[in-house]
Order: structure tokens, then sequence, then C-alpha cells
């Protein structure tokens, strides 16, 4: 960095923050300015600023710099219902990064993309293991801590620049560019914006990025909700940065504006700060923006607001003060994967396992121990974790506390020959590995290949010849050359699709082509369809199961270490459709046990799995996220009793996917999803973990039976550790509300404490419960309101293990019914609707409501006409050909068969932001009634009403 000249007040570490950001700021140029908006920042040397670039990825541990300390995937570290620990292990990150940039300060950015505050809503979203619950109280609380030793502790610098991702509403890969996330108010305000409100309130992150998606039918780089919510939060600058090539899908895939030019304008003016596009080649976004300038789309003063929040974040790290005033300054690459950090990664993995049955076997007490499975002798890496510098799996792990012989390993996966009628395919045996060709005579070994079933039909394989996994290369060529399964687009991964007659192709899912061998014997994934494959004859060298089985049947015990393959079957850009084991792993699972009854299920996956035959027949079964390098320690500590089992679950474990709703179907409220509404039976619910000691609750109190609004009342309980063994338990207070004007959540976590107890030791556990903190979002009139009502008091295990209960009056508000005389009436603003979505109504900078099929409605309860309406004026727009001259009726009481109080016609429109005004007659609207809008035709869309009142009527 070149030294900039003397007496620049932005250089003076004594000037408040503000000014310092001014005084740089007006010494840019306006051409240097718009440079700042790109991720990657030049250097402008008259000034001595150096390089910046946004994003380093520290999701649980860096990624994609090299070795480095990789903690318990996220909703690992949120299993562990630990917000100490879960800081410890940021802290441990930010100092790492600080490392890593000390030894290449252009390459490693201080501003971490991480963490991950999106809501577990649905268990097959791709990305669930980079979120910590389907709470979003419990999130904020892990976002929070995580952020917060990010951040660090000293009052003026940031150790690092922590920035949430990603806002908003964002809980599905498939399409995830152009689907449009319907956020009704409540949902919005009571689930989706607290877990980012939290951290940033709390002044943990510094700054967000937002998501591909659209929410409510906008762009989410576009929602009014950064500046209106976000930037409400904190009084601190927040930078807002966007997803990788987010911008360009604004004019791009989601087509809501003409060109590139406007579409970063509106992300601009919207508040995005930072263009993440191009990768490092910052030409075509400054382009884009001087255009947008250019044609007056923008002006200087945006650009200004924008630089100055990326400024902003750039003097809180420290970057333009004397190097020796900021002790971060100080960390070198020596913290990188130290032994403090080993041991902290040990600790986060055992308090995050999590024992979901135990009949008493476990702890285990034996001399051998079967270890059997494709995840017992691996530890994953995921597309963000770090590269493991070493790795301890589950039967090393045993093996060290054991002995050699006191644990034996199989991997449980059949070997396969595949044969041609032009021979067998066949790899060579070098470590480099080769094409793989289909022309040898006899299956002998190097024609043997291992076969890993992820699930849903999908297989990886690994040669036999030199243990390496077959994967295609850009010319389509079959090789044995990886490692494993991996990368941004994996293609690694097949599916044998059955031709009849015992025969078999093979298609390669990348690519989507299926598998020839050529005229040189050559496998090539080359075919449009199967019909012009290769067909193969399976023939099966080793039976996996049976051989595993039989190692079980001489052991003690066997434990079966089963679950996901990160890159495969539930990753970014790819859900799962099913929460199923895979196929293989279930067989091996029934195998083993029926060989050895005394079998433990250990599951090693970054979501949830329906594993109702293992709960049902199995004595014991535990699960964690795929656990980082100190794994294999963590898991034999717990197995054998060395530590209790910390940790509980952070979301609901189903019986089959048939209990989920559409997983596009973001209305949790309305489809009874998560802990919070879900009506069924889960097969272990949210909050539940085993101990290996046992608990009593007892004496439950509340400080007092009746609380104001504005008041706090403290509830206590007593918790005795009943049993022989030291034991942690989660001490959770849950609430709910009996009466309501509106559907009210099941149950909802208001807090929780974490203990470890001896035998026989006593605790009391107080917690302090805000009255504000039982608000819903009251649509009536757009804000949270708490009820007069009754809540019942839980504490308990889990969501559905409590133990006591009391009852709490709250001495709240009675909602009055709606006045719609006396302001608009918004559509989104209803009480409830069929097949209808929310969508957008830009000019207006609200939310509207559109018909998704013919006769949709929407309903608003007790609506007080008064003496009587006599007019409406609606705002409306058709987004369908089909919408253009469809009507809108208004419904007294019932949306089918109630009386007409008027119709609204819908005029053809010129394009999605041209709105209209249109007005009509209105009868028999008098006294409170149900009002509903009905829909004619898919596309007619409802900003919002307003009523005129019958000015004739009165005394």
């Amino acid at each position: 960095m070149t030294e900039a000249p003397e007496g620049m007040l932005f250089r003076d570490p004594d000037q408040p923050l503000p000014a310092r950001v001014a005084d740089l700021v007006g010494r840019l140029t306006l051409a240097e300015k718009v440079g700042l908006l790109h991720q990657y920042q030049a250097p402008i040397p008259r000034l001595g600023l150096g390089p910046f670039r946004t994003g380093t990825e520290a999701l649980h541990g860096l990624a994609w710099v090299g070795p480095a300390t990789v903690f318990p995937q996220a909703v690992g570290l949120a299993t562990t219902w630990n917000p100490d620990l879960v800081r410890e292990v940021g802290s441990a990150v930010g100092d790492e990064v600080r490392g890593f940039h000390h030894k290449d300060p252009e390459r490693i950015s201080l501003n971490v993309w991480a963490p991950v505050v999106n809501l577990l809503r649905d268990p097959r979203w791709g990305r669930n293991e980079e979120g910590y619950a389907e709470d979003p109280w419990l999130t904020g609380v892990m976002g929070t801590a995580y952020s917060n030793g990010l951040r660090g502790d000293h009052p003026r610098y940031l150790k690092t620049a922590p920035t949430l991702k990603h806002f908003l509403g964002y809980n599905n890969e498939t399409d995830r560019c152009t689907t449009s996330s319907n956020l009704p108010p409540r949902v919005l305000h009571e689930y989706e914006l607290p877990a980012f409100r939290a951290p940033i309130e709390a002044g943990a992150a510094v700054a967000v990025m937002a998501s591909y998606n659209l929410v409510n039918g906008r762009p989410a780089h576009l929602s009014p909700l950064i500046e209106g919510e976000l930037r409400r939060w904190t009084a601190d600058d927040l930078m807002v940065v966007s997803d990788a090539a987010a911008a360009s899908n604004i004019a791009g895939a989601q087509g809501y504006h003409t060109d590139h030019p406007a579409g970063y304008a509106a992300a601009l003016r919207a508040g995005i700060d930072s263009f993440t596009e191009d990768d490092a080649d910052s030409n075509p976004t400054i382009e884009r923006l001087t255009a947008a300038l250019e044609r007056g789309l923008i002006d200087e003063s945006d650009v200004d607001r924008a630089v100055r929040r990326v400024l902003s974040t750039r003097f809180r790290l420290g970057e333009f003060d004397p190097a020796e005033a900021n002790p971060y300054n100080a960390v070198t690459a020596e913290v990188i994967n130290c032994a403090a950090h080993q041991e902290l990664a040990r600790e986060a993995a055992r308090q995050s396992i999590v024992l979901l049955k135990n009949d008493g076997l476990l702890p285990l007490s034996t001399t051998k121990v079967a270890v059997i499975g494709p995840l017992a002798d691996t530890v994953y890496e995921d597309w963000y974790s770090g590269t493991l510098p070493y790795a301890v799996t589950a039967y090393t792990g045993l093996v060290n506390r054991l002995g050699a012989h006191g644990a034996v390993f199989h991997e449980g996966v059949d070997r396969i020959a595949l044969r041609s009628s032009g021979g067998y395919a066949w790899a060579v045996d070098r470590q480099v590995g080769g094409p793989v060709r289909a022309d040898v005579p006899v299956a002998a070994p190097e024609a043997w290949f291992d076969v890993f079933d992820w699930g849903e039909g999908v297989v990886a394989l690994r040669a036999s010849a030199n243990g390496r996994h077959v994967g295609v290369d850009d010319d389509g060529t079959l090789v044995n050359d990886r490692a494993q399964p991996g990368g941004w687009v994996v293609t690694e991964t097949f599916r044998l699709v059955e031709r009849g007659s015992g025969h078999v192709v093979l298609h390669h899912l990348a690519t989507d082509r299926y598998v020839t061998a050529g005229a040189d014997a050559v496998l090539r994934a080359d075919a449009e369809d199967a019909e012009r494959a290769t067909e193969f004859t399976v023939e099966l060298v080793t039976d996996g199961a049976r051989d595993a089985a039989a190692l079980a049947a001489d052991a003690d015990v066997a434990i079966v270490v089963v679950g996901n393959h990160p890159m495969v079957n539930g990753r970014e850009t790819e859900d799962r459709a099913s929460l199923a084991l895979p196929a293989g792993q279930e067989a091996l699972l029934k195998a083993v046990h029926a060989a050895n009854p005394r079998t433990v299920l250990v599951v090693s996956s970054s979501y949830p799995y329906a594993v109702g035959w293992a709960d049902e027949h199995l004595p014991a079964v535990l699960w964690s996220s795929h656990g980082g390098q100190e794994y294999g320690h963590a898991l034999a500590s717990v197995l054998l009793g060395d530590a209790d089992p910390g940790g509980r679950l952070t979301q609901t474990w189903y019986q089959s996917a048939a209990e989920l709703p559409d997983l596009l179907d973001y209305d949790i409220i309305a489809c009874d999803a998560t802990y919070l509404y879900y009506r069924g039976t889960p097969l272990y619910p949210f909050g539940h973990g085993l101990s290996y000691t046992t608990f009593e609750y007892g004496d439950l109190r509340l400080q007092a039976t009746e609380v104001d609004a504005d008041g706090t009342v403290e509830v206590s309980v007593d918790v005795t550790n009943t049993g022989n063994r030291t034991g942690d338990e989660v001490v959770q207070l849950y609430t709910r509300q009996r009466r309501s004007q509106v559907k009210q959540p099941l149950r909802q976590l208001r807090g929780f404490r974490k203990l470890t107890l001896a035998p026989g030791e006593r605790a009391t556990v107080t917690f302090e419960l805000r009255a504000a903190d039982l608000a819903f979002w009251d649509v009536t009139r757009g804000g949270p309101v708490v009820e007069t009502a009754r809540h019942t008091i839980q504490v308990g295990r889990s969501s559905l293990d409590i133990a006591l209960t009391a009852t709490l009056s709250v001495r709240g508000e009675v909602i009055a019914p709606r006045h719609p005389v006396d302001g608009p009436l918004r559509a989104i603003d209803n009480d409830g609707y069929a097949g209808t979505v929310p969508l957008d109504d830009v000019p207006g900078g609200i939310d509207a409501v559109g018909a998704a099929e013919p006769a949709g409605w929407i309903g608003f309860e007790r609506v007080d006409f008064g003496a009587g309406a006599s007019a409406v004026a609606a705002r409306v727009t058709s987004r369908s050909r089909e919408a253009a001259g469809a009507r809108v009726t208004l419904r007294l009481d019932d949306p089918v068969s109630g009386p007409v109080a008027g119709t609204v016609t819908v005029p053809s429109a010129t394009g999605r932001h041209d709105w209209t005004e249109v007005r009509a007659p209105v009868t028999g609207a008098a006294g409170v009634r149900d009002l509903y809008l009905s829909f004619e035709a898919p596309g007619a869309t409802v900003s919002y009403l307003t009523f005129e009142e019958n000015k004739e009527s009165g005394g």
C-alpha cells in the first residue's frame, strides 16, 4: 500500500468515525467510488488505499484457503445448545482468519461471510447443514454468539466483519433464483426477521448478504426490508453485499428489469452496497453502474451512501489506523490449527452428539466392537468447511480408546464388476488413475468397483485398482482419479438404470449423459439417451452387507455409521426429495442387526433422516452433524461414557417426507409446519436428546401469576440429577397462548439453560420471561400486540417432553375490529387465503396479493363497516392475459356463497408495474362482517382497498 500524504483527516484515529469516513469519501472521484462497489476493490495509491475484497467463507472454520481447523457443521454447533461454546468457536475461526490474513492480506478478506441464519424450516433444504435451527429465537441466539466470536470484543476494532446470510426467506435450492418465497406479514415478522434482527441489534453482525430468491414476487436484492427493517436495527453503517451473480439475475433469470444497468441501479437504490459479480473482474459492474449514472437511474448520492457503508467496515477493521494500535494485527499464522483449537474442535464435536434412543446398551462396557458402514472410517468435508488438517474417524477414535484388538472395521459396501459385450470395465492401478475401459475378458481385481449408495438412486463408484473414485473429465471420459465426490459441479455420481434382462446402463448425473464404450473401449458419458448407451451386466463380487454382518456377529457390539455425503443429494443447488436413508445403508443396518441385536446406529449427516425402523428395532441411536477433524475422538468418548451426550435437536425429525408441506410453501402458519405448528407425532421432537443419567424436575414457580404487557416475570424450577452418573441436561422453557384472535403456535421456545450436574446434585434454574416477547404481529394495524390472555408455561426436556406446567395471565389488549373507512385495507394483511400468492407493488412500495388459480380468495375477519360503505376504490393490476377484464368480487361472510357487496373489474396492464385504481359501488356492507375478495382469474392482483362511508346514514 502506498503511503498517504500527511494531514488527511481520515488517517487520524482520534477523529470520530463518521467524520473520517466523510473525509475519505469527499476525496474520492466518482469513478473511484464506483470502483469500490465491487467485491474486488482496486487500490487507490494517491490516497494510500490498498486493495480490499469482501467475502471469506467462515461457516464452521475457514474455507477454501488451505488446511485450517474444521469444527462441526453449523447445525451441529447449534445442537450443543451452548452459546458460550459457539462464541468460542467463532472466536477461534476469527483468529484463524486473522492468521491467514497476516500472511496473505490481499487474498484473505477480513469481511467473513458467516453465519447463516436462515431457518431450518424444511429438512429437505439442500443447505440444511449451514443453518442453526428451525426456531427463530434459538437461531438468533446462536447467530449472535458465533458473530460475537468472529467480531471480537475490542471496543474499537473488529477482529473480522461478520456477514449474516442470506436475507430473506431462503430455504430452497430448487430453482432458487426464480422462485418466490411467500411470506405473509405474520410469517415475516414472527418467523423470518427475528433471526436476522438479534445479531444486528446486539452489534454482533456488521453486514448482511441478500439472497438469490424473490420474496413476495420481488427479488430479495430489491427488498424494501433492507432499508425498512435491517438498517433500522442498528445505528452503525450496515454493509449489504449481493450473493454471487445475483445482481445479474435481476435483469437476467428473474426478468424483473429490462437490462443490467436498470437492475444494478435498482439494487443500489434498495440498499445493496457491494456487488459480488464476475469473480475478480470488476469491469462489468463498473460499466453497468456507470451506465445507470449516465441514464439518470441513480445519482452520485446513491453511490456515496453505499461507499460510506463499505468504507465504514474497512475503518472498523483498522485498515486506516497505525498497525500497532490494533491488537488483532498481532495474530499470526501460528494460531491456525493450534493445539487449543484442536481441543476446542473436540469439545464442540463432543457436545454436539445427540443420543436419540437408548435402551440401556450405552454407554458401552465392552472389549470388542465392530465398526461398520460407509461413514465409519472417513470424515467428509462439505462445500463451506475448511480443508481438514487431519481427520479422526469413528473407527480411529474407537481404536485409540480400545486398542487395535478392541475394534474391527468393515465398510459394508458392495463390490461389483460391470460386464459389457466387449468385456469388463476396468481401471488402471496407478494412483493418478486413467481412462476407464471395457475390454478385459475376466473380472480381475482391476475390474472391481465399490458402490456407495447415497440415496435416491445416486451412487458413486470407487475403483478397487487404486482406491480412487470414478469421475468424468471435461471431454466426457470416465477416469478413476478422484479422492471423493466434490466440487461445485459433482462429476463423480451416477445412476444404474435398469434396462431389463438383467442389464443396466450408467447415467452420469452432472452431464445428463449416458455412458458408452467407444471403438477404443474407453468409457465416455456422451449418449443423449439410454437407448444409445452401452449395456452392462452387474456381477456381485462381494456382498458388503453379508460380510459386514459376519464381522458383527463375532463382536460384542456392532456400531453402524451411516449418513450422507455432504456433496451429494442435499447441498447447495440441490434439495432432497426424501428423508429416507439410502436403500443400501438401510439394508446394511438390517443385516448387521440380524447378526447382532446389540447394534448401535450412528447417523452422521447434514440433516434429519426418517430412521423409523432403527428407532423401533435397535437398542440405541445417535446423531451428529459431520463433526470435523476431531469427530472420532468425540464419538468414542460419548459411546464409551467418558462424556455424557450433551446435544439436543434443533429441528424436528419427521416420520417421513409425507408429513411435510410443499418445499416452496413458506407459510408455516397456514401449512402447520415446524415444531411451532406441526400437529402430528414426530419421530424425534425439537429439543430432544437423552442423557446417560436421569433428571427430576420439581417446584415450578412463577414470581407472579399475572403480568402487564410491559412487565417481566421470573420462572424458576428445580432440577435434580437422580441417576448415578454426572450428566448434562438442557432445561427448556416453552409457552402457549390458550385463547387468541389468531392461530397461535402450539408451543414456542422462550429460554433454555444447559446444566452439568453430579449425582444427587440439584440446581435452581430461573428464566426471565418478558410479556412483550409473547406478542404476535397484528395484521389489523401492522404492528406487534400482546393480547389479554392466559399462557401455559411449560418446562421440560424437549418441546414434547414437558415435565411441569403453570399458568400466567397477561393483561394486554383486545384486538378491535378493522375500520376500513378509516384507511386503506391492504390485501397482504388478510386473515386467511386460498389459491392466492403474495406479490409486489413496487410503485406503492408494499406487498399485494394475486390469484394463483381461478376462484382464489383472501378474507378479512371482523370488518366494521359502521353505518355502511357506499363505494370502494381498489388498486389493481393484471399479471396475466386472462386477468385482463377479470372480476374481483367482494363477498360478505363466505368466500363462495356469501352475498355480493361489490365487483371490481381488473383492466389490462402494460407491464408488471402498471397499476390502476378502479372504483365500484358497494351494497349491504354495514356493521361487523367478514369480508372476502374472490378472484375470477389467475393473475388478477389487488394491492389495497379504500372504502367510502355511506354519507346518507346516521341520525
